[in-house]
């Protein structure tokens, strides 16, 4: 059964840090990749940042490239994300991800699972 369980969202003031964490289990982490993604009310689901688990090869979104970036752990089996110089705009949930295969690595359809999500607000 997989399971990804994410924490580490909270307030911030505009120019802050956080960082998030996923702990992933029952993967076959070898063949997968972990997204994050993040969704803003009344907006859609939105990729924010992507890490294959055998490489360490990542793609990030424009909206957050120089600012955030994904990590992993694998001892802990737990994927990143470190989020700096946060803006209002930032806020949303942010969720967690996980599939198999690198093709359109953005699109949240392809992603067959997913974690609870954790809040971020950044406030200005």
């Amino acid at each position: 059964q997989v399971q990804l369980v994410e924490s580490g969202g909270g307030l911030v003031q505009a120019g802050g840090s956080l960082r998030l964490s996923c702990a992933a289990s029952g993967l076959s982490f070898t063949r997968y990749v972990m997204g994050w993604f993040r969704q803003a009310p009344g907006k859609e689901r939105e990729f924010v940042a992507a890490i294959m688990w055998s490489d360490d090869t990542t793609y990030h979104a424009d909206s957050v490239k120089g600012r955030f970036t994904i990590s992993k752990n694998s001892a802990k089996s737990t994927v990143y994300l470190q989020m700096n110089s946060l803006k209002p705009e930032d806020t949303a949930v942010y969720y967690c991800a996980a599939r198999s295969g690198w093709v359109a690595v953005a699109d949240a359809g392809r992603y067959a699972n997913w974690g609870q999500g954790t809040q971020v607000t950044v406030s200005s």
